[in-house]
């Protein structure tokens, strides 16, 4: 008889921890003072923008009172002045000088009057009706004005305001306007420097007690979290904010608080895993020398040593099989499947014969698979994945003790397209459904008979690596599992 020992003095292997950034590492130090910096520069651009925005058309409005205001003081003057015959040279000064024209006429229908002139160019670089003026006009007149470049004139017409003057006739240097544009355009401005500081400085004030202290408070959490994240009194307390970073302080507290205990738990875990293996060497030991004693008590002429040492045998193989099932998953991960075109039935066949089930005194095996399916998988892989799940239908029905009830292993197969679909199932007693959420994760054993959880877990993992999966199917005698292993992509 072979016996196998567990595999001497197996750790499980700890992934190297990730370390966090610190504040040493530059983390906190931004450019432009982060999204503070940020939001200070884009709040002033938009302001700016703003004042831009308002600045065009009030420019525009500046130029058609000023051209109006000219008019309207040039009209009244000359048509007071055109009451008399003559007007004396003094008087044509005087009203020149006040308007800043250099030239005012009159139009009153049938007659024009030239009321003062004074060095009138011979050409006009604008001529402005008033009674045209529309605000698209006016805003591309007041830029042309901004950007000229030159000492000529300008002819304004607009409707008189005394007596029967019709129109007010006006030439003006361009010179005057656009100096009086510039120094309004510079008030604008310095008010607009004003106004945009001061906006900026609320809204960053505002913004910054709202937003950038509670993501920094959000920012200080995760970095104190970082550093010891077993430690639950490191997670982050709520403020209570009833807005969408409360919600994250929420979600953020919870993540934190899941984390810790599932870090918790796999440390315990590695924990648990070392101390298997310093059990598991000890173990090995002490079942080598039971072995040993069993074996030479085989040879005793005693019938009932005879009876009870390959059971004594078998008990000491299964809680080695145990130790070197616990061991084994907690090692490494698998490899990668080195996959062959396996002929499914023979493996299922393979599998029973492994597990004494051809010709079971209790326990019928039916291999139902037909015999031209293939299936595209690493042959070891493929056969305990089978085995695992064979087998726990067998001792599912091996610990049933009425002799009345039909036990029945089925391993049926079907192939769609280039995917395998694999049941194996049963006529035992189920699985009770509490425990079907958590069925596919190590150390949660569906059975009754002492198993360690680890076949159905090792199942999954095998059909992951393949690009399969398992699961279990409603079936109403028994359990029924079924799996699907596609092929390998061209």
């Amino acid at each position: 008889m072979k016996h196998e020992g567990a595999p001497q003095g197996s750790a499980v292997p700890q992934e190297p921890a990730a370390t966090p950034a610190s504040p040493g590492d530059g983390f906190g130090h931004y450019r432009f003072g982060g999204l503070s910096g940020k939001l200070l520069l884009m709040t002033v651009l938009f302001v700016m923008l703003a004042e831009i925005l308002i600045y065009v058309p009030s420019i525009a409005n500046f130029r058609n009172t000023w051209l109006t205001d000219r008019l309207t003081t040039a009209g009244v003057a000359a048509s007071v002045l055109a009451e008399t015959n003559t007007i004396a040279p003094r008087l044509q000064e005087e009203l020149l000088r006040t308007t800043g024209a250099l030239a005012i006429s009159l139009d009153e229908g049938s007659r024009r009057s030239l009321i003062a002139m004074s060095n009138v160019p011979g050409e006009m670089d604008f001529v402005v009706d008033m009674a045209e003026v529309t605000p698209w006009s006016a805003i591309l007149h007041s830029f042309e004005i901004l950007t000229y470049r030159g000492d000529g004139a300008m002819r304004i017409i607009g409707v008189g305001q005394m007596g029967h003057t019709e129109h007010v006739d006006v030439v003006l240097p361009v010179r005057l306007l656009q100096q009086d544009m510039l120094a309004f355009s510079g008030r604008i401005l310095a008010l607009s420097l004003v106004i945009s500081i001061i906006t900026a400085s609320l809204v960053y004030i505002t913004l910054r007690a709202l937003f950038i202290r509670p993501l920094r408070r959000l920012t200080r959490s995760m970095e104190r979290f970082a550093e010891s994240p077993e430690d639950t009194s490191r997670i982050m307390s709520i403020s209570g904010r009833r807005d969408e970073l409360g919600d994250a302080e929420i979600r953020l507290a919870g993540m934190e608080e899941a984390l810790s205990r599932a870090l918790h738990q796999k440390q315990r875990l590695a924990d648990l895993g070392l101390a298997v293996s310093k059990i598991n060497h000890d173990l090995r030991n002490l079942l080598a020398s039971a072995q040993l004693f069993l074996e030479r008590l085989e040879h005793v002429p005693d019938p009932t040593v005879k009876r009870l040492a390959p059971k004594i045998l078998a008990t000491l193989d299964r809680a080695v099989g145990y130790t070197q099932a616990v061991m084994s998953y907690g090692k490494a991960q698998e490899r990668a499947p080195q996959r062959r075109l396996l002929a499914l039935k023979r493996v299922g066949d393979d599998v029973a014969d492994v597990l004494g089930l051809v010709d079971h005194a209790t326990v019928r095996f039916d291999n139902k698979v037909p015999v031209e399916i293939e299936i595209d998988a690493d042959p070891e892989q493929i056969f305990r994945v089978m085995l695992n799940l064979v087998r726990n239908a067998f001792q599912a029905l091996e610990a049933e003790k009425d002799e009345t009830l039909v036990r029945r292993i089925t391993i049926e197969a079907e192939r769609e397209g280039t995917c395998v679909r694999v049941r194996v199932s049963d006529t035992g007693p189920g699985i009770p459904e509490n425990i079907r959420k958590a069925l596919f994760r190590a150390f949660h054993s569906g059975s009754k008979n002492g198993g360690v959880g680890l076949g159905l877990a090792i199942v999954a993992e095998l059909l992951k690596a393949h690009g399969g999966s398992v699961r279990l199917e409603d079936n109403r005698t028994g359990t029924c599992f079924c799996f699907e292993v596609p092929d390998r992509k061209p």
